[in-house]
C-alpha cells in the first residue's frame, strides 16, 4: 500500500474489505475514505476474475467528482471507467454500459432503474456486479433509493442467491436516528449494518495519527442577547391576529406562537381543513398566514427588509387572484400597512442583532493582509441570497477583501443553481477568486471544497449529522467553527443536543464493534427478515391505497378556487416521472404563464409555458406543457396544486404517488385514440354547421361552415 499512499490509519481500515468481507468504512469528513474505497476496487480489480465495481453516490455532481478526483487518477489506464448520471446518454443503455466497462460510477437511482426495468440493454443484476461501494452510505434506510437497492440485495441473499456483489459503504455519520439512549443508539447502528449487510469498521491503533491528518476546529458559540424592542415583528403578529379574527376560529383551537416552525404546521394543517371542507376563508388564510409566519421567522434571522420583501413579493402575485371577499380582506390588510411595514423595516434601532454578532465574527478572520476562507451556513436558499446581498452591501466586509457567493443545490428555478455554476463557484473558490461561500445543506457531504478555517453556523436547526458534516469543513490548522445564535435559543439548545448525540454515536458504533461476531450476524439476520417482512407489509398496503378508488371516480379541483377541471382517469405517467393529463378538453381549463425556463435538455422531451387555472381571476399556477418526443404537447401537472373529491369526500396529497387510485403509463395508442375521439367530435358538429350554414343543399354548396370543415380536413390529411 506504500506506493499508493495511504495513511496507517486507512490501511487498517481497509483490511477487512481487501479480504472480500461487507464493511463500512467510518472516518471523518477528510479522512480520506473515498481514497481508501479506491484502493480497494484496485485491489479488486487486479485479484478477482470478470471483476466489476459500481460506485454509488447520491447526488449527481458527485459523479463526475468521484470520477475526475479520485477513480480515474489512481486506477491508471488499464480499466475502462464510466461516469453515468441521469444528464449523460449511457443511463439509456446502462445495461450494456455495466457489461461492457470494469468501473462505473453513478447515481443510485440510475442503478435501481436499471435493477427493476426489463429491457435488455438496460437491465442489470446485482449479480452482474463483483464489488459495490455505496458513498455517504448512512443514508441507506427508510425508502431512500440506497436502501432500495439493499433491500433487493438483502431479498437475494436470504433467497440462498451467492452471486451478490461484495459491500462497501463510506460514511463520517452514521448519526443515531435520532435516539437520545444509548441502547436506541446501538439499535440504530445495528440496521445500518444490517441494510448495507456489513459490519462497521474503524481506526483503533492509529487514531493519533487521524487526529493529526484530520484536526477538529476551535468551536465557539457567539451568543446575541434578544432584541429590547421588535415593533417590525410586533406589527406582523398583530396583523396576523386580525386573520385569525376574520377566519373566526373555535374557541377550542389554539394555534402555537407565532414565527415558529410550530406555528407553520399548524396552518398547514389548517389549510388542507379547509381544502377538504370546501371552506375557502380556513384554506386562503392558512396561506397568508403562513407567509407572514415566514416573515417573522426571516426577522428574527436576518434583516427586517429581507422579511418585507418576502411578504411584498408574496402580495405582488396575489393582488391578481383576488375571488372573493376574503381576498379583498387579505390583499387590503397588506396593503394598508404596507407603509407602516415598510417604515419600521428600515428603522435601524431595532435591526437584528445577529447580524451585528456575524459581522464581527466574520470581521475577526477576513482582512486584507489575511488569506482566509469560508463557509457561511444557512438553512433556506432564499436565506442565502439575503445573506449574500447584506455582504455585498456591508462596507466593513468589503473593506476587510470578502468575496463572497452563493452555492445551493441543484434544480430548476430562479433559485436553484445549475451543476454548471456549481462546479464554477467552487472552482473560483479553490482558485481564491470567491474566499467566502454562503450555503445551504449541500456544502456539507461531499462536494471537493478545500479546507477552510472558518464554518459558521447562522439559523440552524439541523441533526448531529448535518453538524458533524459541516463541523468537517474546517479542517485548516486552528481552524474555527462558530455558531451564531441567540441566547437560550433554539440553535443553542440544538447545538448542544448535537454534541451529545455526536458522543452517543461514537459509544454505539463501540459496542456494535465490541459484539462477539456471532451474535452480531445473528442481529443482523434478525433485523433483515424483519425489514423484508415489513417491506412487503408496506408494499400491500400501498398497492391497497392505490386501488381503493376507480380512476375514473376521482376528480381534480383547483386547489385555490375549488373548481372541478379534470378526472383521475385523465391522469397518465410519463417515463415514470411525468404525471400528465391526456385529455383534450382539458386545455379548455387553462391558460398559458411565461415560458417554463429549465437550464438543461433532455433526450425526449422539453419544456414550454407555465398553465394556469383559466377560472375567473383565480390564476393558481398547475404545472407546465412538455412537448414530448417532438409530437404531443402534454400538460405536467403538480398534485399540490389540486385537491382530489373522492367518494369518500376531499382529500390533499403532497405526492402523486400518494394518490388512492392508479396512475397508467402513457401509451401514444392511447393518447393518439383520445385524441381521434375529440378530432372526430369536432368534425361531427362541423358536418351540421355546414349542412347549416349552407342552408340544406347539396354538393359543394356547405357555406362557411363547409369551409372551415374542409381547411381541416386538409390539415388532418397533411399531418
Amino acid at each position: 500500500m506504500e506506493d499508493f499512499g495511504l495513511y496507517a490509519y486507512q490501511e487498517e481500515v481497509v483490511e477487512r474489505a481487501l479480504r472480500g468481507e461487507n464493511s463500512i468504512i467510518w472516518l471523518p469528513t477528510g479522512g480520506g475514505k473515498t481514497r481508501a474505497a479506491v484502493y480497494v476496487a484496485k485491489r479488486h480489480l487486479e485479484t478477482t476474475p470478470r471483476a466489476k465495481v459500481v460506485v454509488l453516490v447520491n447526488k449527481v455532481h458527485l459523479v463526475d467528482q468521484h470520477y475526475n478526483k479520485e477513480f480515474k487518477p489512481h486506477l491508471g489506464g488499464g480499466y475502462i471507467m464510466v461516469p453515468v448520471s441521469g444528464e449523460t446518454e449511457q443511463k439509456d443503455f446502462f445495461g450494456s454500459v455495466v457489461q461492457d466497462s470494469h468501473v462505473i460510477i453513478c447515481t443510485a437511482q440510475i442503478l435501481y432503474n436499471a435493477l427493476i426495468n426489463s429491457e435488455e440493454t438496460r437491465h442489470v443484476e446485482l449479480s452482474d456486479i463483483t464489488l459495490l461501494i455505496i458513498d455517504e452510505c448512512h443514508h441507506t434506510n427508510k425508502d431512500s433509493v440506497y436502501n432500495k437497492i439493499m433491500r433487493c440485495y438483502v431479498e437475494k441473499k436470504l433467497r440462498g442467491e451467492r452471486l451478490l456483489p461484495q459491500i462497501l459503504g463510506l460514511t463520517a455519520s452514521p448519526g443515531t436516528g435520532g435516539a437520545k439512549i444509548l441502547e436506541r443508539a446501538v439499535e440504530h447502528v445495528l440496521q445500518i449494518c444490517a441494510n448495507l449487510d456489513s459490519a462497521i469498521v474503524s481506526t483503533k491503533n492509529y487514531a493519533p495519527e487521524l487526529k493529526k491528518v484530520v484536526p477538529r476546529p476551535m468551536k465557539t458559540y457567539d451568543i446575541v442577547e434578544k432584541r429590547p424592542e421588535d415593533p417590525f415583528g410586533q406589527h406582523l403578529k398583530w396583523m396576523m391576529e386580525l386573520i385569525h379574527g376574520y377566519m373566526n376560529l373555535p374557541p377550542d383551537l389554539q394555534l402555537r406562537e407565532c414565527g415558529t416552525q410550530e406555528y407553520e404546521a399548524d396552518v398547514v394543517l389548517l389549510e388542507k381543513q379547509g381544502v377538504k371542507e370546501h371552506n375557502r376563508v380556513l384554506a386562503q388564510c392558512a396561506l397568508h398566514l403562513r407567509e407572514y409566519n415566514d416573515a417573522l421567522l426571516i426577522n428574527d434571522t436576518l434583516r427586517m427588509m429581507d422579511a418585507y420583501r418576502s411578504l411584498e413579493g408574496f402580495y405582488d402575485t396575489k393582488s391578481a387572484t383576488v375571488m372573493d371577499g376574503t381576498d379583498i380582506f387579505l390583499v387590503g390588510l397588506f396593503e394598508e400597512n404596507q407603509i407602516e411595514l415598510k417604515k419600521l423595516a428600515t428603522d435601524s434601532r431595532y435591526e437584528n442583532p445577529k447580524m451585528a454578532k456575524l459581522e464581527d465574527v466574520l470581521l475577526n478572520q477576513f482582512g486584507q493582509a489575511v488569506q482566509s476562507r469560508g463557509i457561511l451556513f444557512s438553512k433556506t436558499r432564499k436565506s442565502t441570497h439575503c445573506l449574500h446581498d447584506w455582504v455585498c452591501k456591508n462596507r466593513a466586509l468589503q473593506g476587510a477583501g470578502i468575496r463572497a457567493a452563493i452555492l445551493t443545490g441543484a434544480g430548476n428555478g430562479i433559485t436553484y443553481m445549475t451543476q454548471h455554476e456549481q462546479a464554477d463557484t467552487i472552482r473560483r473558490f479553490r482558485q481564491g477568486g470567491l474566499n467566502l461561500l454562503i450555503s445551504t445543506s449541500v456544502a456539507e457531504e461531499g462536494l471537493d471544497i478545500p479546507e477552510c478555517n472558518l464554518v459558521v453556523r447562522y439559523g440552524l436547526l439541523t441533526n448531529e449529522i448535518a453538524q458533524q458534516q459541516a463541523s468537517g469543513r474546517a479542517r485548516a490548522r486552528e481552524s474555527q467553527y462558530s455558531v451564531v445564535a441567540q441566547a437560550g435559543g433554539r440553535e443553542v439548545r440544538r447545538e448542544k443536543m448535537n454534541e451529545y448525540l455526536e458522543d452517543l454515536t461514537g459509544k454505539a458504533i463501540a459496542e456494535v464493534q465490541a459484539m462477539n461476531s456471532h451474535v452480531f450476524r445473528k442481529k443482523i439476520s434478525d433485523l433483515q427478515i424483519q425489514a423484508v417482512i415489513a417491506n412487503k407489509f408496506a408494499e400491500n398496503l400501498k398497492t391497497e391505497k392505490r386501488s381503493r378508488y376507480a380512476a375514473s371516480s376521482v376528480q381534480l379541483l383547483c386547489r385555490n378556487c375549488f373548481k372541478s377541471v379534470a378526472l383521475g382517469s385523465n391522469i397518465k405517467l410519463v417515463e415514470k416521472s411525468h404525471y400528465v393529463n391526456i385529455s383534450p378538453d382539458f386545455k379548455t381549463q387553462y391558460k398559458f404563464g411565461g415560458q417554463n425556463i429549465i437550464d438543461k435538455s433532455f433526450e425526449d422531451w422539453e419544456p414550454g409555458c407555465t398553465i394556469i387555472c383559466n377560472n375567473g381571476n383565480c390564476n393558481k399556477q398547475w404545472g407546465f406543457e412538455m412537448k414530448y418526443k417532438k409530437v404531443a404537447m402534454l400538460p405536467i401537472l403538480g398534485i399540490d396544486k389540486f385537491a382530489l373529491e373522492t367518494p369518500d369526500g376531499r382529500i390533499t396529497v403532497k405526492k402523486w404517488k400518494d394518490v388512492p387510485f392508479t396512475v397508467e403509463d402513457f401509451s401514444f395508442e392511447e393518447y393518439y385514440t383520445v385524441v381521434l375521439s375529440a378530432h372526430e367530435r369536432i368534425l361531427s358538429t362541423l358536418h351540421t354547421l355546414a349542412f347549416i350554414s349552407g342552408g340544406g343543399g347539396g354538393g359543394e354548396c356547405w357555406g362557411w361552415g363547409g369551409a372551415l370543415l374542409k381547411s381541416i380536413m386538409h390539415q388532418s390529411r397533411s399531418k
